[in-house]
């Protein structure tokens, strides 16, 4: 890989901005940049049809943060709302990882305010096979709604949590994590309420999921997931809450294991 000259990368991102306002150009100029910090010698070829793995530049991280930086002010603007949605949607089109994610960072810098937000980001998780991506885009395309506006954020959350949506879950869940890991997002009583019926519900394809919800939790505030698990299991008639969390147990903290074990100590196993 050549070696990267911050001066002349912060020319090249400068230049990208100038094509804010034309996405065909932008994504033209976009490619051309990363290809100028590829090794070409390890890049992987792209696939005849996108599969699990998008295609990737393996572009350095440093010349991506760079663009974003670039992009940030145009993005947020509000009066460059229309734009910013554009230029989202063709580097999504384009479908490699490097496109992909720059396409969420922008969803992320629009206001929360904007109608299609919401609906762009459904389709988009809709889209995504691979879990990596799917966890960056739910964490970045959020960014101004968990700041600016929690109570939607909790209400998009309560909709997708809905028990005929259930192929929603697991977005809703991984949203739900990048909010806790976020110090902007506060509000860990409302989201614990808003996820308690599918904590209690646990059912098994979105174990690990669940599992990685109540460890966030926890390293968040302690005392109130405890409290949350204790209550989801005592109020639970589902025989399979307890038996989801027996199986998650052992992932958790000696203190949470033991408080698990205590209350589902003499339930069943396994449910008919």
């Amino acid at each position: 890989m050549p070696s990267i000259d911050l001066a002349r990368l912060r020319k090249q991102t400068h230049r990208l901005a100038d094509f804010f306002f034309v996405p065909d150009e932008f994504t033209r100029n976009l490619n051309a940049t990363l290809d100028s910090y590829v090794n070409h010698t390890i890049r992987a070829r792209r696939p005849a049809a996108p599969g699990p793995n998008l295609p990737a530049h393996r572009t350095p991280t440093v010349v991506m943060k760079q663009i974003e930086q670039e992009l940030s002010a145009l993005a947020s603007a509000s009066e460059n709302a229309d734009a910013a949605l554009a230029l989202a949607d063709r580097l999504w089109d384009e479908a490699w990882l490097e496109t992909r994610l720059l396409a969420a960072f922008l969803l992320g810098r629009i206001s929360p305010e904007e109608g299609p937000l919401i609906a762009r980001l459904t389709a988009w998780t809709s889209q995504v096979r691979d879990p990596e991506l799917r966890s960056r885009l739910l964490d970045a395309s959020l960014l101004r709604m968990r700041k600016e506006t929690p109570d939607m954020f909790l209400h998009m959350l309560g909709e997708w949590l809905r028990p005929e949506r259930a192929r929603l879950w697991p977005d809703a869940i991984r949203a739900a994590i990048s909010a806790i890991n976020d110090p902007a997002f506060s509000n860990l009583p409302a989201l614990m309420e808003a996820l308690e019926q599918v904590v209690k519900a646990a059912p098994t394809q979105i174990q690990p999921d669940l599992e990685e919800l109540i460890l966030a939790l926890f390293r968040a505030s302690a005392t109130e997931t405890t409290y949350f698990v204790r209550q989801a299991l005592t109020t639970s008639d589902d025989p399979m809450t307890s038996v989801a969390f027996r199986r998650m147990a052992p992932s958790f903290p000696p203190e949470l294991q033991e408080e698990v074990r205590e209350l589902v100590r003499g339930k069943p196993f396994s449910i008919a």
